[in-house]
């Protein structure tokens, strides 16, 4: 007949080993989210290219984020979102499109050098353990034993106090990545963002003439109007008020046409009689 009864050792070793489990399933739980985390800072911190563009390059770079281990999110994450106090990373405005309106934004952690070295050691280190409990937990610990038990629960509970403090840091990270790209989604929705990129109006004052709204307009009203190449700039005034009524003279601190075309070096003037009135004409300099 046999025994159905279990020995005092295995009474004591079912619960310590339960409790083993429930602890590395906590670990493994919380690493997951700090993932998580991690994959939308590396995925939504950094976004550039062509403004019709720029929701499938969002959808890439999450789709991109999502295949990537711990370990690869970590080197992403420095030198990239977190950088050096002075040092905002390689800048690359050069790789966008010059022929379309283009965007480039970036959040970015500043940390002193010493912080930095300490940050990215740190990490290396919950990368080496997320590895550990991952791939070798059960390799390192006899959880056959009591005292192998009750040593997995002493270096579980450990592990997830150093998981959960990543964790809140990496949350803190989240918090003020989004803060920024909150400040940054008003800025674009501002006056300011809009004189800035469609009229070429820095907040100072100052224009960039060659991105001007008004200098296209211009250039528009001429590809209409023009008379073996050149315009006559009253007629061009009135064409662009009927087709582009906001773009005005006094929006770029200019009293006329006349002085729009003289201010931004960018057309050729010229001035004619007609009907015995002087008149001024443009037209487009070559490049």
């Amino acid at each position: 007949m046999m025994d159905m009864t279990t020995s005092p050792v295995t009474n004591v070793l079912q619960p310590l080993q339960r409790d083993v489990q429930r602890l590395l399933g906590r670990c493994l739980l919380r690493l997951q989210q700090y993932e998580r985390l991690m994959k939308a800072i590396v995925a939504h911190h950094e976004i550039s290219g062509p403004a019709h563009s720029l929701e499938a390059i969002r959808t890439a770079r999450i789709e991109d984020a999502a295949t990537k281990t711990l370990g690869t999110l970590v080197g992403q994450l420095f030198g990239s979102y977190v950088v050096t106090d002075g040092n905002s990373g390689k800048e690359r405005d050069n790789d966008l499109p010059g022929d379309v309106i283009s965007f480039r934004t970036r959040v970015q952690l500043s940390l002193s050098a010493q912080d930095y070295a300490k940050t990215q050691a740190d990490l290396k280190d919950l990368v080496s353990l997320r590895n550990t409990l991952v791939h070798h937990f059960i390799d390192q610990h006899d959880l056959w034993t009591v005292d192998g038990c009750r040593a997995a629960q002493d270096e579980l509970g450990s592990a997830y106090t150093r998981i959960d403090q990543h964790f809140e840091q990496l949350r803190g990270w989240a918090e003020h990545m989004d803060q920024a790209r909150r400040l940054a989604a008003e800025f674009v929705q501002s006056d300011v963002f809009h004189d800035l990129v469609v009229n070429g109006i820095a907040p100072d004052g100052t224009v960039d003439w060659p991105a001007a709204g008004i200098v296209r307009a211009l250039r528009e009203a001429a590809a209409q109007l023009a008379v073996e190449g050149w315009t006559p700039i009253a007629a061009a005034g009135r064409w662009i008020a009927d087709q582009h009524p906001e773009q005005l003279p006094a929006k770029y601190g200019c009293s006329s046409w006349r002085q729009v075309v003289h201010e931004c070096r960018l057309f050729e003037l010229r001035y004619r009689e007609v009907e015995g009135q002087r008149a001024a004409w443009y037209r487009p300099r070559e490049a």
